[in-house]
């Protein structure tokens, strides 16, 4: 599909005709090689999962852009709210060949994080996922994190002790791989009149309650609705409220490692809970 400017038409998938106005740029001249094909992949893989929540629809992708459809923003309700969180199980329970598995068209680790500065998002598949998130998400971005110098040798030990435990199995608690959006914060649900959609995914093969423990930690509008809404869809055994903050370890990682402030110490405070 050729780019489209102000008072121009386009064509859709299946030859539906668009004009510029209908269709959302998301374009980088100093992203990796590939990234938006990475995108591109990961929303085409949460949207084919049945009865799952709603994506943003692809219209076209290239090296340094990825056209959307425009969506048209309202305010989120209780009914939306109930019925994201239902969706979002069902994307969930559609699942993924291994903890780290990278979503279907995808080969090779993935990104997180804004485009202006993406980390690496380590893609490696195996069996447990206390193994993965130890070896794959703890561990590489507390690497990250001593090298800018959030973090004293006596703090990385704190860390180091968290992910032997969770390598060692003992927050696993069974589950199956879920097929995971990978980056459910808050600003990547979209509400619409139709309903909420996802946006922006760093999709791949992880653990449920990661993603759920991400869209509760910045807050999320009507959350007792869409976590009703999960429960109703998919039960999650009674020790799931004590591991939030350890899903939610990795995505503070992250902002500390990319934003700085206040998230190098909410962190380490997390991380001696579970060590």
């Amino acid at each position: 599909m050729r780019p489209t400017s102000p008072g121009e038409w386009t064509t859709a998938p299946g030859g539906q005709a668009m004009s510029s106005e209908e269709v959302f740029r998301k374009g980088s001249a100093t992203a990796p090689a590939g990234y938006f094909r990475w995108e591109a992949a990961g929303l085409a893989w949460l949207g084919a999962a049945p009865g799952g929540a709603p994506v943003a629809e692809v219209l076209d992708e290239a090296e340094d852009h990825l056209d959307l459809r425009r969506l048209v923003f309202a305010n989120p309700d209780p009914a939306s709210a109930e019925a994201l969180g239902a969706g979002l199980a069902r994307t969930h329970d559609a699942g993924a060949p291994a903890f780290g598995a990278a979503p279907e068209g995808w080969e090779g680790d993935g990104y997180l994080g804004p485009v202006s500065e993406l980390l690496p998002l380590p893609l490696r598949p195996v069996d447990t996922w206390g193994e993965f998130y130890a070896a794959q998400r703890i561990l590489p971005v507390v690497a990250m994190a001593v090298d800018r110098g959030l973090y004293r040798r006596s703090d990385t030990a704190v860390f180091e002790a968290v992910a032997r435990r969770v390598a060692g199995g003992e927050f696993d608690d069974g589950s199956t791989p879920a097929r995971l959006h990978g980056d459910l914060w808050s600003g990547n649900v979209l509400w619409t009149p139709a309903g909420a959609v996802l946006i922006d995914p760093a999709a791949h093969g992880g653990h449920r309650e990661t993603d759920l423990a991400m869209l509760a930690l910045f807050g999320c509008p009507h959350w007792d609705f869409v976590i009703g809404g999960y429960l109703e869809q998919h039960r999650l055994d009674s020790e799931w409220p004590r591991r939030v903050g350890l899903h939610q370890l990795h995505p503070l990682l992250v902002h500390a490692v990319l934003f700085g402030g206040d998230y190098a110490k909410r962190a380490l405070e997390v991380a001696r809970r579970y060590r």
